[in-house]
């Protein structure tokens, strides 16, 4: 069996404190070393907190800063998944997030779908990412990221399933809905829905790590998840507190699922690509 050990950093960041949060991050790295986690994956801003605003210029961090030197430098010997706002050289701010490994920069993602409805002012800050790309890891996966809202597009998960993922990671910043804890109500319920749905559709791994705590009085409810290629959960925090879980994932089970379920060979992107042009020409 070829397995991965994957780590759900379910940390609590504080926001603006961009040190504080770099701190927190470099402490759980150092505990998934001891855990023989391979793969330590964040939350959406882990470094910065997500109610920013006016915080923006403030936190915001090109890829050459030190505090992501830093982060970077920590993948020696875990791969690692954090996420920021990034400054362009031309001064734009992205919600980015990074896959670094070995000590180098392996991936960049940065936020595709910004959202403006209920409370989110995203687009308001932010700029949009425009790429979406799959990119090969060193432990034996093709990789792919989908930034929160980016999930809730289907046609993201369906281009990086396109692009031959084999792991979806999905650093998330979710307010809650069901402040029971209860994991079959509210946003945690519709998170775990989704990622089981997606996996066992696109016969891939799905990682969701959500955040937690409070800002401006709105709850992140934490509760992060892995469901595999067969649509099961694998694992799950089912809480709302911060915590490092470490989960072991089958690789070979991609194998026999895209054998069981051929969702992927029999897929027309030709067709889609067709009809696209078709729909939109009109």
């Amino acid at each position: 069996m070829k397995e991965l050990r994957i780590g759900l950093g379910q940390v609590r960041p504080a926001l603006g404190d961009v040190s504080r949060n770099l701190d927190l991050h470099l402490e759980n790295v150092n505990e998934a070393e001891k855990l023989g986690i391979q793969l330590l994956v964040f939350p959406e801003l882990g470094l910065t907190g997500y109610y920013l605003k006016d915080l923006t210029l403030e936190v915001a961090r090109q890829l050459d800063h030190p505090d992501i030197l830093k982060m970077v430098a920590a993948s020696r010997k875990v791969d690692v998944v954090f996420s920021f706002i990034e400054e362009s050289p031309d001064h734009r701010f992205y919600v980015a997030a990074v896959y670094a490994s070995k000590g180098q920069v392996v991936h960049v993602h940065r936020k595709l779908y910004l959202p403006t409805y209920g409370m989110f002012e995203e687009n308001r800050h932010f700029a949009r990412g425009k790429a979406l790309n799959s990119f090969a890891s060193g432990l034996g996966a093709q990789m792919g990221m989908a930034i929160c809202e980016d999930a809730w597009h289907p046609s993201v998960p369906y281009l990086l399933s396109i692009a031959g993922v084999d792991v979806v990671i999905i650093p998330a910043a979710g307010p809650g809905r069901a402040l029971s804890g209860d994991p079959n109500t509210g946003s945690q319920h519709f998170w775990h829905r989704l990622i089981r749905t997606y996996a066992q559709l696109f016969t891939s791994y799905f990682v969701f790590v959500n955040r937690v705590g409070f800002e401006d009085g709105v709850f992140f409810f934490g509760h992060s998840a892995v469901a595999g290629p067969d649509g099961e959960l694998v694992a799950s925090t089912d809480s709302m507190d911060a915590q490092l879980l470490a989960v072991d994932i089958d690789l070979d089970l991609l194998r026999k699922e895209r054998y069981r379920s051929p969702f992927l060979r029999d897929e027309d992107p030709h067709l889609t690509l067709r009809e696209l042009e078709r729909i939109l020409g009109r």
